[in-house]
């Protein structure tokens, strides 16, 4: 027997600000690209391909919750909810690939610095700054709920960095002169993104191989099912997380009669909603009695 209402997922109520934040980023890139080639500067240029990536990974977020909000299928009994957690896995890779280029292209800036208009560059990059914090301020509270906006929040957080250090890099200059500012922080920029992404992509490797949700007592839910009355035995006991926010439970519960069975199935339901936040849940029953009778004959 199933248990829990419909399905939903936990990005899909950020799905305006996801759009919101956007806009804002795709803007601010056309913004950066032409003030890049106006002022020649390679740092404006390489943060508008970083904006790029993030325009990317903001509208796979947005066409994840799309397709997570359709209908299930015959061949697809759960829809297309674990799109979210692709989007996700894929924005993860992004940034990490993001990363090594960062570190190129810093590797490239220190060996031949480039000659910027600071002024100018100061200007764009504080505009920058601007844009991806009101980003992050229409995310932060989605990145809690949902992997799919944790990975465009992360997006936008390793841009808003790209920004700071185009700022700081851009007031280096122009008050030191000290051209080596820019490679050093790009590169910077680039190990602080790694430990973060790393632990996105952690979590989704675990939703993809449908391990226990993170802070879920998998034999403590074993343990307080076996005191619901009539059940004398646990089994076949799965659970795991289908999309952030949606956790899945499958079990066998033994009971000593079947005229139990209906009131055990509640109890369980109930125990798996109210004690540990388990809204979907499949139970099957076996009896005790007849399960003997099909041991025996097995011997």
């Amino acid at each position: 027997m199933h248990g829990g209402g419909s399905i939903g997922t936990a990005g899909a109520k950020y799905k305006r600000r996801l759009a919101a934040a956007l806009t804002l980023t795709a803007t601010y890139m056309v913004a950066e690209v032409v003030g890049g080639l106006v002022t020649g500067s390679l740092a404006l240029l390489a943060d508008a391909a970083h904006m790029l990536t993030d325009v990317g990974g903001l509208a796979l977020a947005l066409l994840a919750i799309r397709f997570a909000a359709r209908e299930p299928t015959p061949q697809r009994t759960f829809g297309y909810m674990r799109m979210e957690v692709l989007a996700a896995l894929a924005n993860a890779l992004v940034l990490l690939l993001l990363t090594v280029y960062i570190l190129y292209e810093a590797y490239q800036r220190f060996l031949s610095p480039p000659e910027v208009l600071s002024g100018p560059m100061l200007l764009v990059a504080i505009v920058g700054l601007a844009v991806n914090l009101i980003s992050m301020a229409l995310l932060a509270g989605g990145a809690d709920e949902s992997l799919n906006v944790k990975g465009a929040y992360f997006e936008v957080l390793s841009d808003m960095l790209g920004s700071v250090g185009v700022i700081a890099a851009a007031l280096l200059m122009m008050w030191k002169g000290w051209v080596l500012a820019d490679p050093l922080i790009g590169a910077g920029i680039g190990l602080f993104i790694v430990p973060r992404t790393w632990v996105l992509l952690s979590q989704v490797v675990h939703i993809l191989m449908q391990a226990a949700p993170a802070g879920m007592d998998v034999a403590a839910i074993e343990n307080r099912l076996r005191t619901v009355p009539g059940v004398v035995d646990v089994h076949d006991l799965h659970v795991w997380t289908l999309t952030s926010g949606f956790d899945v439970m499958t079990c066998h519960l033994l009971v000593t009669d079947l005229v139990e069975a209906r009131a055990a199935i509640r109890a369980a339901r109930r125990i798996a909603k109210d004690e540990f936040g388990i809204e979907h849940t499949t139970i099957q029953i076996d009896d005790q009695i007849l399960r003997a009778e099909e041991s025996e004959l097995h011997v």
